[in-house]
């Protein structure tokens, strides 16, 4: 399975597996302190239908990189900032 982040805010990503979106990374708190990172499910599945790693709908971390190991280093793409439509 092949995990992708896409940047839509700072602290907000969508997660993508095998280039569908099935989940959310997002960061609660200020970035210095009281920082948790949530990768999260969009769907409550059935543990047995779960992609690994996810043993739980969501799960919890300090830091964006300790996030990124869990799914395996997956590449990070930025479109914050970004229009949606063409000028």
């Amino acid at each position: 399975m092949t995990y992708s982040l896409i940047q839509l805010a700072p602290g907000a990503y969508d997660l993508l597996l095998n280039g569908q979106v099935m989940g959310s990374v997002v960061r609660a708190g200020h970035r210095s302190t009281n920082t948790t990172w949530t990768a999260e499910l969009l769907e409550d599945l059935p543990r047995t239908k779960r992609p690994a790693p996810f043993e739980e709908i969501e799960h919890d971390f300090a830091t964006r990189e300790e996030v990124c190991a869990w799914l395996g280093n997956p590449p990070v793409q930025s479109t914050f900032g970004r229009s949606s439509t063409a000028l």
